[in-house]
């Protein structure tokens, strides 16, 4: 883009394109109504329990089948139609949505449902996840994806700010009006709300393509995916950093209930409105990055971005002051959110198209997969040491990890790219 394009229009420019249009606007829809669930699917488990370790099972079970079938679902979105692959991935969705609520509005609900629903949503999310990002490209092309990834990111935490806050203060109404299973609202909701996103995928017209399919096993072409990922020094350096992240740093929305109830001392209305201010700091987080035109220096700001957060996770974990924890969330939503955006673009703008569900896949993996793991050690250790002690810990870990990627990776890479100002995307 040219330097002299106004800023409103350098923001947005992917939205030059009707498909991404489309997308866009059934994304917001149905986001809202993911966010409600999972704000009500969390509070349901706490109010049912009140253990940090079921938290944290709760949370293993929704993402460890990532871990074990992403690259699944990077390999299906190689071989097969995209477009058609992420319109069955909603529809799954939206049919599990509809299952909890029928069980919790019928109040026949138990722990174990929730866990195991848990685990399906997780299922669903293993195909969606590589096979919607590897989308992207067929929507506005490559010139405009760093933009339309920033864009999506905006949308999602977007949904982020919305949801929560509106499933909290529904669940806090009918509570206090003594409605059995108020939770069971906000699953309903959400199916409904998908029926947005399907509708706006039918409605995109799509070139039809045909995909250059992988030959060899599953294992082979995960295996190609790895290796071009693992020798691609800033892909490789990204991915770690961005794995230690979400291994410890975003575990705060495991143990969150926990803050919002026993130490801030709020109801659901008070959770909703916590998970609502990290939404706030992601879309203004992901907006900043959609305004960038110009990519260079991405790993430096890989490593900035990383150490606020994991800063900002140390002051939280002590914290006591509301409008103080709501504060630091909107910068830890910031930080984490502007690092996972720069991350996904460096990766995208580096593979070539016929890996790019299978490297997408190895992102998934990293970033998602190691999600199940974190959240069994929060719910665990929070359960030994307290909530506030474990994200300490975890954030004291998180800001280790980013002042290594910045002197170690980081800064080497600064010097080369100072050496030769024409390497490429990371330059």
């Amino acid at each position: 883009m040219e330097g002299n394009i106004p800023l409103v229009s350098t923001r947005f420019r992917a939205l030059q394109h009707r498909n991404f249009q489309l997308f866009i606007a059934g994304q917001l829809v149905s986001l809202i109504g993911t966010w409600m669930q999972s704000t009500a699917q969390l509070w349901l488990v706490y109010r049912l329990t009140h253990s940090a370790a079921l938290l944290g099972v709760f949370g293993f079970a929704n993402q460890i089948p990532i871990l074990l079938l992403a690259s699944v679902g990077g390999y299906v979105g190689d071989r097969y139609n995209r477009h058609r692959g992420v319109i069955w991935t909603q529809a799954a969705a939206m049919i599990l949505a509809f299952a909890l609520a029928a069980l919790t509005l019928t109040h026949v609900v138990q722990v174990w449902h929730l866990v195991f629903i848990a685990f399906l949503v997780g299922i669903v999310n293993a195909f969606d996840v590589p096979i919607r990002q590897s989308f992207m490209v067929q929507m506005v092309g490559k010139e405009d994806l760093p933009n339309a990834i920033a864009l999506n990111s905006s949308i999602f935490n977007g949904a982020r700010v919305v949801g929560p806050a509106i499933a909290g203060f529904t669940i806090a109404w009918f509570e206090k009006h003594h409605v059995n299973s108020p939770e069971g609202w906000s699953f309903f909701l959400n199916g409904v709300s998908f029926l947005a996103v399907i509708g706006a995928l039918f409605a995109m017209r799509i070139p039809k393509t045909e995909p250059k399919r992988p030959e060899g096993s599953l294992l082979r072409n995960f295996l190609q995916g790895f290796r071009f990922a693992m020798h691609d020094r800033p892909i490789r350096s990204a991915l770690i950093l961005l794995s230690v992240l979400s291994l410890l740093g975003l575990q705060y929305s495991v143990v969150l209930p926990i803050f919002a109830g026993e130490i801030l001392h709020r109801d659901a209305g008070g959770f909703g409105l916590l998970l609502s201010f990290a939404g706030v700091g992601a879309v203004l987080g992901a907006l900043h990055f959609a305004a960038r035109t110009d990519y260079r220096g991405l790993a430096k700001w890989i490593a900035t971005t990383s150490a606020i957060c994991a800063i900002s996770l140390i002051v939280f974990s002590q914290s006591r002051v509301f409008w103080l924890s709501s504060t630091v969330l909107v910068v830890v939503g910031f930080a984490a959110t502007s690092q996972m955006a720069a991350t996904n673009t460096l990766i995208q703008n580096r593979v070539p198209d016929e890996l790019r569900g299978r490297v997408m896949a190895v992102y998934a993996t990293m970033f998602m997969g190691v999600q199940p793991i974190g959240a069994l050690m929060a719910g665990g250790i929070a359960r030994k040491i307290g909530a506030p002690a474990t994200l300490a810990i975890f954030g004291a870990l998180v800001l280790a990890g980013s002042l290594f990627f910045f002197f170690r990776v980081a800064m080497r890479l600064r010097q080369q790219q100072a050496a030769e100002p024409q390497a490429g995307l990371e330059r």
